[in-house]
């Protein structure tokens, strides 16, 4: 379906890539708040987008995120004493505030103006939703901070986690923008038509929109001898933001919670490996997150604190084969593999660190997949020729919502969900 041209220009994240500049022109998660607990605190290795980093709350609580290594001599930052609203070289001393600039420099004499011309790289942050995002872009172009609902959810009601996959971001984003794999891939009851697994509701009709932000797209699939609709609508916003509804009807986990909203944003650690940062939050502003709901939630799946390396590493991975068990597989489980976000991981780490896209053979279930591909490279061509980007505008996204419902079949299904569709927070 596409050239390897146009598949090296989608997956390479580099600064000299266009795909690289084009993430650039965003603002993305760095790292999770919780990653950088307090002020004064121990400072943080980041990578993205190909480039090393370090992170450091300071005395003021803001976050610096900035160049590894110090100019002096190009020693580690990342051993830094981070103290009195700076990042201090313990090689000679030398040290840094979160703009950047070298605020003292005790191996030169005190009337010396040196450290006035000595300065490290520092890209901006904000914080909000539980993640520290970085815009690493132009300076003149930098655009109004991100405001998905997400980031206005109260904290009681919102939970946001972080995994490492071993591939490229993109065929990630591919598998979470697809509609169709979750009623096979995650199939985990076979045999039981009640639940999401039956194999009579996995053809959907898919109703595909073209945003200002990205793609708005639903699944529809008849239910009740065809009486009822289940509709499962979803949002992809521009560059790698997407988000569903929770199946409060099907899904016995949500049957005793607060029903959410769910989600990943994808964030190219380089060409070949990917932060995926998961959201969740209550969309009914009287009921928060429990600590009960947070820990089944992540452990259906698969990123419980149990579940996870301490370099937020699933246990279960590539290097043991997801420990795939086969008899599960014929029982139970479809995929033999335990973990919702596991049995992603598998299938698409699987196909290599960056997949050949032009041996793929799509068909009518992957418009989505198609579309997305489609905006990608006209916006890298927009980007290229100076023009604004879609996304951008913050005004554009924030009153959206994804929806999982069922609706009688006889009327139209928007206006049947049309509150549901519209941000509460």
């Amino acid at each position: 379906m596409i050239t390897q041209a146009e598949n090296e220009k989608l997956t390479r994240v580099g600064p000299d890539n266009p795909m690289g500049r084009l993430f650039r022109r965003y603002w993305i998660p760095a790292a999770l708040s919780a990653e950088l607990p307090e002020p004064d605190g121990a400072p943080l290795r980041v990578r993205l987008l190909g480039e090393d980093l370090i992170a450091f709350r300071d005395s003021e609580s803001k976050v610096g995120l900035v160049d590894p290594l110090c100019p002096h001599r190009l020693a580690p930052l990342f051993f830094g004493r981070n103290e009195a609203s700076g990042l201090r070289c313990i090689y000679h001393g030398w040290k840094f505030n979160r703009e950047g600039d070298c605020v003292a420099m005790p191996t030169e004499p005190p009337e010396s103006t040196y450290k006035t011309k000595v300065r490290i790289k520092a890209y901006p942050t904000w914080e909000g939703g539980g993640i520290l995002w970085t815009y690493m872009g132009p300076p003149e172009l930098q655009p109004a901070y991100p405001d998905h609902e997400l980031v206005r959810a109260p904290a009681t009601h919102r939970l946001a986690s972080k995994t490492l996959q071993e591939c490229n971001f993109l065929q990630a984003l591919e598998g979470g923008v697809d509609p169709t794999h979750a009623t096979i891939l995650h199939n985990e009851k076979i045999g039981d038509l009640s639940f999401l697994g039956d194999f009579h509701r996995i053809v959907a009709a898919l109703e595909i929109e073209e945003t200002e932000y990205g793609i708005f797209y639903a699944a529809l699939r008849d239910v009740d001898a065809g009486k009822k609709k289940w509709i499962r609508g979803y949002h992809w916003i521009m560059p790698a933001y997407h988000m569903r509804g929770t199946v409060e009807s099907t899904f016995w986990l949500y049957q005793k919670h607060a029903p959410t909203i769910d989600g990943h944003i994808w964030v190219p650690i380089d060409d070949t490996a990917t932060w995926v940062y998961n959201f969740m939050y209550s969309h009914d502003p009287a009921r928060p997150l429990t600590d009960a709901q947070i820990h089944d939630d992540e452990a259906w799946m698969g990123r419980a604190p149990e579940d996870m390396a301490p370099d937020l590493r699933a246990k279960r991975n590539m290097a043991n084969d997801y420990l795939i068990d086969r008899k599960l597989q014929k029982t139970t489980n479809f995929s033999g593999i335990t973990g919702i976000n596991t049995q992603d991981f598998a299938v698409q780490d699987g196909m290599g660190a960056i997949k050949d896209r032009t041996r793929e053979h799509l068909g009518s279930s992957d418009r989505v997949v198609i579309l997305m591909r489609k905006i990608f490279l006209e916006e890298m061509a927009r980007m290229e020729r100076g023009e604004s980007l879609r996304g951008l505008d913050p005004a554009l996204y924030r009153g959206v919502r994804p929806l999982d419902h069922e609706v009688v079949a006889d009327k139209p299904w928007r206006a049947q969900l049309e509150k549901d569709l519209l941000a509460r927070f």
